[in-house]
């Protein structure tokens, strides 16, 4: 009996000795433990280490698995702003730490800090102590320099004050100028963004607003983009209006500065009255419009406009211009860079003039539509419309 039970021992420990090793320890309060912390990277790092350590050295091999991804309201994106990846991370045998390794995309665009995430998992010899790190990067072009070359309007017109100005030099959009609108609904003309008020799409820095379109999914949008508008907050009646402004370009893109009636919320649209300063259709870069809308004497939403064209080499998109109207009691004019393309008077349209009233601003980008077709595979995103200044001067 006595040599059976020294059988039956040695046996025993052959097979747990043959047994795979990861099932020889049984008692995982043995493991170590291991855990990644938070931490900031400077955007131009280029590669940072994420480093996920161990409370003690082990006598096996510890191995853990690992996603790099976006982090909920992070606002860093994968393949824009790093590289997102999954993988196995490896201990030594005796190791204390290992190192993650992750691409840092950088850009020259001034913008807030962004956090994305590392999110462990599945761990071999070792326990969790935490699961998830957030990786903030922090932005390194807070002293952006923008080319801020192109048409300069004057300060002062004969006959009119400076009665208001937006110059954008904050440190953040004005909420007490501008609300951001939000949704996918395609806007009334099957656009294809999803306008947000995150600092990834809207943003204030060296003195310009950004406003950035994207090729980013949110629901069932493709892209998303930013919409500001002035209602309820400034709105004004009659005046000249400059707005100096870099537009975006590439098919899909429609970048817009406009206005709307201030009584759009009880008469609708096109009863209130719309007057678009500037829009241009991306894959036009050379080409911008200034148009009215109004509701039509055949009851139904009717518009006149004008065009014009950027002579000489480049167009809207490489240096900043002035888009103007002149807004007058039964009068508007259309200007840009000083120059007049298009006049509009009652007598020129056959329904009600809808243009003796107060309107608000809207700034906006828009993706995709009726008027400017779906973007293709030359349309390069992310683009941004910057603007410079607002500027309303009134008759003295």
């Amino acid at each position: 009996m006595k040599y059976q039970k020294l059988l039956i021992l040695f046996l025993g420990a052959f097979v747990l000795g043959s047994c795979d090793p990861e099932e020889q320890v049984t008692d995982i309060t043995q493991f170590p433990r291991m855990k990644v912390e938070n931490q900031s990277v400077l955007e131009n790092i280029g590669t940072a280490n994420v480093s996920v350590e161990l409370t003690w050295a082990y006598t096996q091999e510890v191995t853990v698995e690992y996603e790099i991804m976006v982090a909920e309201n992070g606002e860093a994106e994968s393949g824009q702003d790093f590289e997102g990846q999954t993988g196995k991370l490896t201990f030594p045998v005796g190791s204390l730490t290992a190192d993650i390794s992750v691409t840092i995309i950088d850009d020259v665009i001034s913008e807030p800090n962004e956090k994305f995430q590392v999110v462990l998992s599945n761990p071999v010899y070792g326990k969790l102590l935490n699961s998830t790190a957030i990786i903030t990067i922090e932005n390194d072009d807070s002293s952006l320099n923008v080319d801020g070359s192109g048409y300069e309007a004057p300060e002062l017109y004969q006959g009119y004050l400076r009665a208001w100005e937006e110059d954008f030099s904050a440190g953040a959009i004005d909420a007490s100028i501008w609300t951001h609108e939000i949704g996918g609904n395609g806007w009334g003309n099957s656009e294809l963004q999803y306008y947000t008020d995150k600092p990834t799409n809207s943003f204030q820095a060296a003195g310009y607003l950004f406003i950035e379109a994207k090729e980013q999914t949110i629901g069932s949008n493709d892209y998303t983009s930013a919409r500001l508008i002035s209602q309820d907050k400034f709105e004004f009646e009659y005046g000249r209006v400059d707005i100096r402004a870099k537009l975006p370009k590439g098919k899909g893109l429609w970048p817009a500065l406009w206005m709307l009636g201030h009584d759009f919320g009880e008469v609708g649209w096109p009863r209130c009255g719309e007057i678009d300063i500037m829009e241009l259709i991306g894959s036009s870069p050379k080409i911008v419009h200034g148009t009215a809308h109004y509701f039509g004497d055949n009851n139904s939403h009717q518009f006149q406009g004008g065009s014009t064209f950027l002579s000489g080499g480049g167009d809207y998109s490489d240096a900043f211009h002035v888009y103007s109207i002149i807004w007058r009691e039964n009068y508007i004019e259309w200007q840009v860079d000083g120059k007049k393309f298009h006049t509009l008077t009652p007598s020129d349209i056959e329904g009600e003039w809808p243009f003796n009233d107060e309107f608000f601003f809207i700034l906006n980008v828009a993706v995709g539509g009726q008027w400017p077709g779906n973007p293709d595979a030359s349309t390069i995103f992310p683009q941004q419309m910057l603007v410079d200044y607002i500027r309303l001067y009134q008759l003295v």
